[in-house]
């Protein structure tokens, strides 16, 4: 297995290429919780993830080998840009084989770095089964995402980093999906630091490694859905498996809504964007998963911040909703001249601001003679929400609410 001089080296090899990323006091997330977090900011790593420093010292290393044929990868996104940077870098091609579900933002960004990309199946296992066969074909060298142990080595130096700035951690957090980022930091921090826990946060979507942790053994899933594509594994990689087992104290999983709370949370609170993957760790410690005593240090990783814009809005427009930010009311007006205008007078003297709005007449469902209204309110909270309900009940309004 892996060992503490090859993590050390991988560090030598990326040190100067790959960022040394900001690990910082999170000082609301730390009040919310009684902890002391610190917020390991891989999402500000160049390619915007961890990735790279796994793929950089795997390449570094074919490069000092004198292989310099080409490499294949196969990736949903992150992987994917750290090889094309890699390669690039050391003047090597790179062929990239991505799922067609692949947000276009990953894929340009791949292209971006001079890389071949390929478009193959419907999830990353598929584009992975495509690629292992390609690169046979072609006789190239495959960057595996995590089951490499130079790769593994190279994810293993965010601890490098984390330990040297607070060695005095309690816990380090850690997205799960395949499992190399976790094996490398467990690897290095229980060399460094044996007192501190170190805990893996899957989402339930992509579950194998989580249930493989807890079970002792491999078991693969039968299909992934999760807003954190860049952990979304549906097979266990027993090689990785093996690293948890050894050196991992625990493993949590968290719920779509959970992740996308922890997004909008960073987002606003801590003002840091970040991908599903990257708020797995922070959506755990948010819905009290990780339980230690009060004042304990907490370092956290954010692993990615490549999300994609139109993922984003829609994170975005639903926390609204749920913290009772904003309402969606279709409302049933009379159809004639002034119903609106009296509605929307209503609507200001209860302070609603209204975002969006629409007027339907010809809806099959409508009586003759009255129109739909929906309109998207910003509002102030439940209370806020609570009087416009009673306001418009008071005045005879028939609505009801989208969620």
């Amino acid at each position: 297995m892996l060992d503490l001089k090859q993590i050390e080296k991988a560090y030598e090899r990326v040190a100067g290429v790959v960022h040394r990323t900001p690990f910082t006091y999170a000082p609301i997330l730390s009040k919310m919780t009684d902890y002391e977090v610190y917020l390991k900011k891989e999402n500000l790593q160049q390619t915007g993830a961890f990735k790279l420093r796994g793929a950089f010292n795997k390449i570094a290393t074919l490069a000092e080998d004198g292989n310099r044929g080409g490499v294949v990868a196969a990736s949903a996104g992150n992987h994917a840009q750290g090889v094309a940077f890699s390669a690039k870098y050391f003047g090597i091609e790179a062929t990239i084989i991505m799922p067609e579900s692949t947000p276009l933002t990953k894929v340009q960004g791949v292209r971006e770095l001079d890389a071949t990309v390929i478009l193959y199946g419907s999830n990353y296992d598929e584009a992975y089964g495509y690629a292992i066969g390609y690169a046979t074909e072609k006789k190239l060298d495959f960057v595996h995402p995590f089951t490499d142990e130079l790769v593994i080595a190279g994810q293993g130096t965010v601890a490098i980093e984390m330990l040297e700035e607070i060695p005095d951690l309690d816990l380090i957090a850690v997205p799960v999906g395949g499992g190399g980022l976790i094996s490398g930091v467990g690897m290095l921090v229980k060399a460094k630091a044996p007192n501190c826990q170190v805990i893996g946060v899957a989402a339930e979507g992509a579950p194998a490694m989580a249930t493989s942790y807890h079970e002792g053994r491999a078991i693969d899933t039968t299909g992934v859905r999760t807003i954190a594509d860049g952990i979304a594994v549906r097979d266990t990689s027993p090689i990785t498996l093996d690293y948890l087992l050894k050196y991992v104290d625990g493993m949590e999983l968290v719920c779509e809504d959970e992740i996308a709370s922890a997004i909008l949370f960073l987002l606003e609170k801590q003002k840091v964007l970040v991908e599903g993957a990257g708020a797995v760790a922070v959506a755990a410690l948010l819905h009290g998963k990780i339980n230690l005593p009060k004042g304990s240090k907490i370092g956290i990783i954010l692993s990615g911040g490549n999300i994609d814009v139109t993922m984003l809005s829609l994170i975005i427009e639903k926390g609204l909703i749920k913290s009772a930010r904003k309402m969606k009311l279709i409302v049933t007006l009379v159809d004639k001249p002034g119903s609106l205008m009296l509605f929307t007078e209503l609507l200001s003297k209860v302070d609603a601001n209204i975002v969006q709005i629409g007027y339907d007449r010809t809806s099959t469902d409508l009586k003759f003679g009255d129109a739909y209204v929906s309109v998207d309110l910003e509002t102030k909270g439940e209370m806020h929400q609570e009087e416009i309900r009673k306001s418009l009940e008071v005045h005879g309004f028939a609505f009801w609410e989208e969620h």
